[in-house]
């Protein structure tokens, strides 16, 4: 065989929006479809807010105004507006901006003169307009490309900055912004900014109380103690104990939502341990302290380094460079601020001290069990084959930058679980099947995960045992049939995540695998529907005779036609916890005890749309749910 060919004419240089539509995950990430929190879209309209509110904390402009109205995006701060000669640089030229001015701009999040450059290259349309001191400039760009350069014209217009974009549909594919998504993002900014006001789309989002308000919009139920909130220069930090397992951390660097963590949510974990065990001066498991903790932390860093260009994870070991550690920054804050705390409060303490008592009791009960659930989980992945793992995993995956990509599918019998697995993408995409009904767990203490073979199975496979630090996916669907088994299978394994995992839902790593309903096709044309309307649509669109197929489960769908649904056209439904629902409240009616309340609630509620109903079952789909559950056939 001979080689292939290489010369000067295989060399190409491409300019910047060019390269940045050639590999977008350089930088901002994935593309997505809007149903994650850091898809694409997301991350478009957070590069232009983050300007904002880098004027915001430089004392120029308290409020911020947002308008989203179908793929169209505006936003407008009151700052002191871009410099009019340098407004079509900024937005087109790599590497241009104020940001690597560190007098400007000291502890800012954008360091890289990217982001608005990134918006602008991968939007269908996007203008920039900047108002200062009685003048304007507007430009306006298609995929990067200046179509309109207006002179310098005269304004009335408070300063500032206004950037209007809309997503390129030719990247990001299907996609739709929402409402939770955007609202979380938006909060988050303020909880870090008390005192901005962030006007969206007519609602106001506001904070006074910084990180304290996080944490009481954030917790489930009531604290164990009062929240303890203490502030530094350039840290803050609030933290209380629930009634839950696992710990549930919400960190930020320069107002950035490290999602991922990183170096100072590592001090902080480390720091509050020792802090706590150094005052009851007791040798207790770094473990028992922390289960049940409920914290947000924030820092303030000079030229962050981060671990990708979207920022989810912070790998700087020092507050500024040259300067004090990370560790020993958060480390001395606590031990002075939390120490404090903890000698002024002796209710807080006696709490905390029951809590952790409590911790260490449920951990010695649960030692043996859990030793002898890792043997059984490590022979049954063995054997009987449950989990059908991706290739990232055998390979080192903290050197692996494909982890971010990674899902497990979680289906329920061969059929389901035969297609996924011909069907998926073996690098990135693993399929763990379930042996029919899971148990409901609502009630039920974490004794129940290690002696129920499917529950163990499911954590082991996820490596959540010791907390999220070693979840080995990024994404886990739920991949159920589009029927009342499906629906009920739904349900109980998100009671099983919510009971026992709740950050791993709150982390938004949960989501619904949707599949089409119908298949319309004629010897030209084959098109998939989601739900009735698409299948009239689609009737419409391909005639009366059309061939049309119903998938009345997953394993009726072919491998070849799975790959569609689970490839880069996937429609997930993410699995949200909206900001006033309260987990127990929603577990207690829908999984606990039949209640007429919650029959008549499924009855009334229930949207039953007429390719859900067999026609040779005259039973209503409403009734049928409600005579099982009053039959105890079925909890939903």
């Amino acid at each position: 065989m001979s080689a292939a060919n290489y010369s000067e004419e295989h060399i190409r240089s491409l300019d910047w929006k060019e390269h940045i539509r050639l590999r977008p995950g350089m930088y901002i990430g994935k593309l997505g479809d809007g149903s994650s929190p850091d898809d694409g879209i997301y991350v478009l309209l957070k590069e232009v807010l983050d300007n904002c509110i880098d004027e915001y904390v430089m004392g120029h402009g308290k409020k911020v105004d947002i308008t989203i109205e179908g793929t169209r995006v505006e936003v407008r701060d009151y700052g002191r507006g871009v410099p009019l000669g340098k407004v079509i640089d900024v937005v087109s030229k790599i590497n241009t901006g104020a940001k690597y001015d560190s007098k400007a701009f000291k502890k800012s999040v954008g360091l890289n003169g990217v982001g608005t450059k990134a918006v602008n290259a991968l939007s269908s349309y996007f203008k920039i307009e900047s108002v200062r001191d009685g003048e304007l400039m507007r430009a306006e760009f298609d995929r990067g490309v200046l179509r309109k350069n207006n002179k310098v014209v005269k304004s009335d217009e408070v300063n500032g900055t206004r950037v209007v974009f809309e997503p390129d549909e030719q990247m990001f594919k299907h996609y739709q912004y929402r409402e939770q998504h955007i609202e979380r993002l938006l909060w988050n900014y303020c909880y870090l900014n008390t005192g901005l006001a962030i006007h969206y789309n007519g609602q106001k989002f506001q904070s006074k109380n910084g990180l304290l308000d996080l944490l009481t919009t954030k917790m489930d139920g009531e604290p164990l103690y009062p929240i303890i909130h203490l502030v530094g220069d350039d840290i803050e930090v609030a933290m209380t104990h629930a009634n839950h397992y696992g710990e549930e951390y919400y960190s930020f660097v320069n107002g950035q939502h490290t999602t991922q963590g990183g170096t100072h949510q590592s001090a902080f974990r480390e720091a509050v341990a020792k802090v706590i065990k150094d005052y009851f001066k007791k040798d207790w498991e770094a473990g028992d302290v922390r289960t049940g903790i409920v914290a947000a932390v924030a820092v303030k860093v000079i030229e962050p380094v981060f671990e990708s260009q979207t920022k989810t994870k912070l790998g700087s070991l020092e507050i500024e460079p040259g300067g004090q550690s990370m560790r020993s920054f958060v480390g001395d804050f606590l031990a002075t601020k939390l120490d404090n705390y903890l000698h002024k409060n002796p209710e807080t303490t006696q709490a905390l001290q029951g809590k952790i008592l409590e911790s260490e009791r449920e951990r010695k009960e649960l030692s043996g069990i859990r030793k002898l659930a890792r043997e059984r989980a490590k022979k049954a992945s063995l054997h009987n084959r449950k989990l059908r793992d991706c290739r990232v995993h055998f390979d080192d995956p903290k050197k692996d930058d494909r982890k971010e990509a990674t899902t497990l599918f979680i289906t329920e019998g061969d059929s389901a679980s035969g297609s996924i697995t011909k069907s998926r993408d073996v690098n990135t995409q693993a399929v763990f099947s379930l042996k029919g009904k899971p148990l409901n767990c609502h009630g039920l203490t974490k004794k129940v995960v290690y002696e129920n073979e499917e529950f163990n199975l499911v954590q082991a496979a996820l490596n959540i045992e010791d907390g999220m630090d070693g979840l080995r996916y990024n994404r886990i669907v739920i991949a159920t049939d589009a029927d009342v088994d499906g629906m009920h299978i739904r349900l109980l394994l998100m009671t099983f995540f919510l009971q026992f995992f709740p950050d791993l839902v709150k982390n938004d790593h949960l989501y619904i695998l949707q599949t089409p309903l119908f298949r319309v096709r004629n010897k030209k044309e084959t098109i998939y529907c989601y739900s009735e309307q698409e299948r009239v649509n689609a009737l419409g669109k391909l005639g009366k005779t059309a061939e049309i197929t119903r998938f009345k489960g997953l394993g009726e769908i072919s491998p070849d036609e799975f790959k569609h649904f689970i490839g880069e056209d996937i429609r997930l439904e993410p699995v949200m916890i909206t900001k006033d629902a309260s987990v127990h409240a929603l577990l207690d009616f829908y999984m606990g005890k039949n209640t007429p309340e919650r029959q008549n609630f499924i009855i009334e509620n229930l949207k039953v749309e007429k390719d859900l109903v067999k026609e040779d079952k005259p039973e209503p789909l409403a009734k049928s749910i409600a005579r099982k559950l009053e039959e105890n056939e079925v909890e939903v």
